[in-house]
């Protein structure tokens, strides 16, 4: 793994900013969470994973889910036919490893 050096500077709250290229590599951005362990006299900073989302896709719909509710520009309402299609699935159990029928473009 290559190294990446970083310097931050302590405010008198005892906060700090991570340099861009140390939240670049752990892949942490705006309400990431990163985990600080004291190991002898260094201190080890590490990404905290989403507990309930490891999914990197679903970490991403996530964020873009969070930015939409902050910009305070995101929909009301479901379209008719979208609310329809999602409770329907709700009746019936989901199989994650059923074939899937047709073609998925990915």
């Amino acid at each position: 793994m290559a190294s990446i050096h970083g310097v931050a500077t302590i405010t008198a709250k005892g906060q700090i900013t991570l340099p861009k290229s140390i939240r670049q590599a752990l892949g942490v951005d705006l309400g990431g969470k990163v985990a600080f362990d004291l190991v002898g006299s260094q201190v080890i900073v590490s990404r905290v994973a989403d507990e309930d989302h490891d999914d990197p896709a679903i970490a991403s719909f996530l964020r873009l889910l969070e930015q939409d509710i902050r910009s305070g520009q995101h929909m009301t309402a479901l379209p008719d036919d979208l609310a329809r299609s999602m409770l329907a699935s709700l009746e019936r159990p989901i199989d994650l490893d059923e074939e899937i029928d047709g073609d998925v473009a990915l």
